[in-house]
């Protein structure tokens, strides 16, 4: 062998070997595998199923947390995105209690249940709940703060390695504690029932891993080392091989080292939202539980109840009105563009392109009849029911 010909092999090898060790990376990552854990069924599935399969889900926590490269280098390549999405309800999912608006606002607060009386004391180090009843007493150390504060926010705490949901969430709108969805409303039976309902270690896992990133990794739960928030991680699975391949300029690897759920079917990306929002299936086969009107926060599962959904437009999915990079619009009138993509305009044709009959009444503010707001006033808020219907005034909300 030549000389030159040495010298152009010595070369290539080097080039070889970062493509080969990128491209293990890739196929060790998943992100590929996503149509393979989709699937081709379309109908709705239980998260539960969904995370079992190959490849990335959101909540799934088989990942090495070196897998995880964080939102700021996902910035360098996407600043417009990063920057919108940083003002949207997901990126602000759980905080510090330290942090917590509701508890650096409101210094002292105090809330009564029979003859049990319950304080907050607040400071930059520490928030401390107390409780009280009958001559005794117990504290303990709130940690997290889970919910954006737009509604209200529910604490965590964590004692004798258990983490416990607090019997008490702080609501945005009479500015005052109340408590928490699901716990019940009577006089705790004990103080330490009355602080808090403790939370299996799987428990723990789903709630973390839809207010935070990577909290679980190696299917060990992991807080320490978690990114607080749904970070675009969350979504778009752990970036380090996307990195590594946007780094080596190999624009085929850079598309398949990354999870784009604009990939997925309908029924698919709604099930994608539902990990955490719950599917059709999840709030199924939680059977009487969630029927009733707690269920109408659950949009996916309001969703796939529509007659629209099942009739199978491709277009009816979370993200055709919801874009999960912007923080959520509050004008009823932003969405009569979504709505107006499959429906006439009076006096219009249909189409295969405008399957959706016209509306005899107008065609403005259409979420507005079409997706009523029910109140929960346990929860002293309204709710968009996403069940999309002809729905009378006054109608009850329907399971």
């Amino acid at each position: 062998m030549s000389v030159p010909q040495r010298r152009n092999l010595c070369c290539v090898f080097p080039a070889i070997l970062c493509w080969a060790t990128l491209l293990i990376a890739w196929v060790l990552t998943g992100c590929n595998l996503l149509a393979q854990n989709a699937g081709s069924n379309n109908a709705s599935m239980l998260t539960e199923t969904r995370l079992k399969a190959p490849g990335w889900w959101p909540t799934k926590g088989e990942r090495s947390r070196d897998d995880y490269v964080g939102a700021a280098a996902c910035t360098k390549c996407h600043a417009s995105e990063a920057a919108l999405f940083q003002k949207t309800a997901m990126a602000r999912a759980a905080t510090r209690a330290v942090d917590a608006d509701s508890l650096r606002e409101n210094p002292h607060l105090t809330f009564q249940i029979g003859s049990y009386r319950y304080q907050i004391d607040n400071s930059a180090e520490s928030n401390v709940l107390k409780i009280s009843a009958r001559g005794s007493s117990l504290s303990t150390n709130l940690l997290w703060a889970f919910g954006t504060g737009r509604i209200g926010q529910t604490y965590v705490y964590e004692k004798n390695d258990h983490y416990y949901e607090s019997h008490l969430t702080f609501y945005t709108t009479p500015q005052a504690l109340d408590v928490t969805p699901g716990h019940p409303h009577t006089e705790p039976p004990s103080l330490e029932e009355g602080a808090g309902r403790r939370i299996s270690i799987e428990e723990t896992r789903r709630c973390f891993g839809c207010h935070t990133t990577a909290s679980t990794t190696k299917n060990h739960f992991e807080p320490q080392t978690m990114f607080l928030g749904v970070t675009c991680e969350a979504c778009h699975g752990p970036g380090a091989s996307h990195v590594a391949a946007t780094r080596s300029g190999m624009d085929e690897l850079v598309i398949a080292s990354i999870v784009n759920p604009a990939r997925l079917s309908p029924a698919e990306s709604v099930d994608f939202c539902g990990a955490c929002h719950r599917t059709w299936q999840d709030v199924v086969s939680d059977g009487p539980t969630r029927i009733g009107t707690l269920n109408v926060r659950f949009a996916p599962y309001r969703l796939e109840n529509s007659q629209c959904w099942k009739k199978g437009d491709a277009r009816i999915k979370c993200v055709t009105c919801h874009d999960p990079h912007q923080p959520l619009s509050l004008d009823p009138a932003s969405y009569d563009a979504r709505c107006l993509q499959c429906h006439l305009a009076a006096g219009a044709k249909k189409s295969d392109d405008h399957p959706g009959t016209a509306c005899p009444v107008g065609i403005q503010l259409c979420v507005t009849c079409h997706m009523p707001k029910f109140r929960n006033s346990a929860m002293h808020t309204t709710f968009t029911d996403h069940w999309i219907r002809i729905a009378p005034p006054g109608a009850p909300l329907p399971d």
